[in-house]
This record gives C-alpha cells, structure tokens and sequence, in this order.
C-alpha cells in the first residue's frame, strides 16, 4: 500500500471545493442554488484584452517555453502600472516576478523564505491558504487577532508583547479579504515599523485593491518597505480574469531572486498569449474602473437588502467585491445559518468560520452574481 506525505494529514480539502460538490449535487437534483459564496468574477475582460490574446497565438515563438521571469514588456506593464495607481517605483527587471496567479505566490514565498519550524503570523480572520501552505511547508502558524472593534487592524502593541524570536513571515491583507476593511498611510507606517523591528518577512496581498475602492493603497508606498516587505497583486478580480492565472509580486531584488530561484524549478513559464492580455489589461483608461465600480455599487445595493431582511449588519465603508455581515443577535452558529439558508432557501452564502474562528456570527455575501439573480434571492424572503 503507498502512503501519502506525513504533510497531507496537515491539511484538509479546501472548504469551497468541498461545499461546493454540495451545492454542485443539489443543483443535479433540481434545486435552483443561487450562489453567493465564491468571489469568482461572473464579468468578462475587456475587449482590449480578449482581442490582444487572440492575436498573440499567431505571432512567432508565441507557442514556446516562455521566460521564467516573464516577457520584459509584462514587467514593465507592473512597473508603470504601479507608479500611476499606488506612486510606487519598482525596477522591471530585478524587483518584479509575474506569477501564474497569486495564490502560487503563497506557496513560492513560503518555500523561500520558511524552513521547518519557523514560525508564521497568520490573520484571523483571513485567507486559510495562508495557513494551509504554512503546514504544507513545515512552519508552525500562529494566529493574531483581527476585530471589528479594532478596525480589522491588528493591535502591534500587544502582538510585541509576544515571544516573536521564531517568526520569519507575517501576512497582511488589505484591503482585507474577507471584511474588505482597509488600512491607512499610517497603520502601513506602523506595520513597516514593526516588521523592521523583530525582523519579520511582511508580505501584503493585495488583490481587491480597485473593487468599489476610491484609495487604492499598496504597502511599498512607505519608505524602506522593500526591505522588509513583500506585497501580491493579481489580474482576476480587477480585469475579471480569474481562470487566466495571472498574478506577481514585488519586493526587493534578493526577495524576489530567493523567490524565483522556487518558481524557475515549478513551471516553465506563463503562456505567450497571456502574457500579452495581461499587458492590455494593466493599460487599461480610466473608464474600465469606473465601469467596473457602476456595476458592483450597484450589485452591493441589492446585497445590502438582503443582509437587511436576514437582520445583519455591515459595514458601508468597507471596500472589494463582498459584503461582510454580522450576524443578528441570537442566531445560529455561522455554519448553521449558511446551511439553513442553503437548504431552505436554495442560497448559498460563505460561513465566516472558514476564515478563522473570529469569523464566528458572520457570513459573507460576493458581488461576483448578477443583479437579477440577487433580486431573485431577496424574493426569497
């Protein structure tokens, strides 16, 4: 009989592949499952970029291997891209990495800069891949707290109060996934600061930075912050070009070379054709973030009135493409509301839980659904 890796008794299947197979089976059974769970762009990209894909496939050696670094005019795309969104300067050709999707960069990252038994600051709530390649890894995650009270900021005050002298890595993310609460000029000063001090790897993702956002941020704003930080951008959710797998990170010359040194022996580059769709899409006007900010406002409204017919609350200030909600006083355990919901209602809704146990009274809607289809789930009710 042939053992699985000792690593894989770590983890367990991601929670939305597993749910939904059951959402999956109840639709097979006829049941008419609306889903609000998963923040999968149901939008297409822009004309600009489906026509720079489809002309890509006819241009010499666009059917090759492609450089591990990237093709230099998709580099310099994130480079201009980053000065004229977040005033950040990063060289093209040492402080830049394309990566195929930023969730790769998770892992990338961790095995570059983790080894066995290195400790790693992983929000709660956040992103489980975090600690899910933590484990995979070897590291050892440990968690500090995000609040509502606290803004979704962690308190550094007490978090130094901690025995840090084993942590290596600390994640961030803000615009934060899954409350979409954001962070200051000053907190991101805070958070340098602190990385600076006990030495910690800060690696910011930052991904919903453009979604219902009037103050797209980044982490390497700050001065000196390349020294200690890292920060993840991605295409899917700002160019609705989730399935394409195009994401990269930006740092320091020797991060990004720790981190390439991973990558260069796990694939052989990103497709050509990519590549050049990308490039369209970091150029886009103006015009696409505004369109894209009409469409989801206008989706955000509808969920707003359905959160309130269930009785949550919310946040309006909150920014990206979900609505996170509290649950009313007196409800059910956040799992149990969900699936209550599910199975009486056909409406899918993420639990707050699988985000970390601070998710514990919240659910959290995603705007990646038409307006009809929302209309439709409040009819309902």
């Amino acid at each position: 009989m042939i053992r699985t890796a000792e690593r894989l008794n770590t983890v367990q299947e991601y929670y939305f592949s597993k749910k939904l197979r059951e959402v999956r089976g109840l639709m097979a059974e006829g049941k008419p499952i609306i889903n609000m769970g998963i923040g999968s762009p149901d939008l297409t990209p822009s004309p600009e970029v489906l026509k720079a894909i489809q002309n890509s496939v006819h241009e010499n050696g666009a059917h090759q291997y492609q450089s591990y670094q990237g093709l230099p005019q998709l580099r310099a795309a994130i480079a201009d891209f980053y000065k004229k969104k977040f005033s950040v300067d990063a060289d093209p050709n040492t402080e830049i990495l394309p990566l195929m999707g930023s969730k790769e960069g998770i892992m990338h990252i961790s095995l570059a800069f983790l080894n066995e038994g290195d400790e790693v600051l992983i929000p709660n709530p956040g992103y489980p891949t975090y600690t899910s390649v933590t484990k995979l890894v070897g590291a050892v995650p440990t968690y500090y707290d995000l609040t509502e009270e606290n803004g979704w900021f962690p308190d550094l005050e007490e978090l130094a109060k901690q025995d840090l002298s084993k942590v290596k890595v600390m994640w961030l993310s803000y615009p934060h996934m899954p409350t979409g609460a954001t962070a200051t000029k000053e907190q991101f000063v805070k958070m340098v600061a602190f990385a600076q001090k006990h030495e910690i790897l800060l690696v910011n993702d930052n991904p919903y930075s453009f979604v219902l956002n009037a103050e797209p941020a980044s982490i390497l704003s700050i001065p000196k912050a390349k020294e200690v930080c890292l920060e993840l951008n991605s295409l899917s959710k700002t160019f609705n070009m989730a399935g394409w797998r195009v994401g990269f990170v930006l740092g320091s010359e020797d991060h990004i070379n720790a981190i390439l040194k991973v990558k260069s022996n796990m694939d052989s580059g990103m497709f050509y054709g990519i590549q050049k769709g990308a490039i369209a899409a970091l150029e886009s006007s103006d015009d696409w973030f505004e369109e894209l900010t009409k469409v989801y406002g206008a989706r955000r409204e509808l969920i707003y009135k359905l959160a309130d017919l269930l009785g949550c609350t919310y946040d309006r200030k909150a920014v990206g493409m979900f609505v996170w909600a509290k649950l009313p006083e007196g409800s059910a355990a956040s799992e149990d509301f969900i699936d209550n919901i599910l199975y009486n209602k056909d409406l899918f809704i993420t639990p707050g839980t699988i985000f970390g146990s601070n998710g514990e009274g919240y659910i959290r809607f995603s705007l990646c659904i038409s307006e009809e289809k929302i209309k439709e789930a409040i009819a309902r009710f």
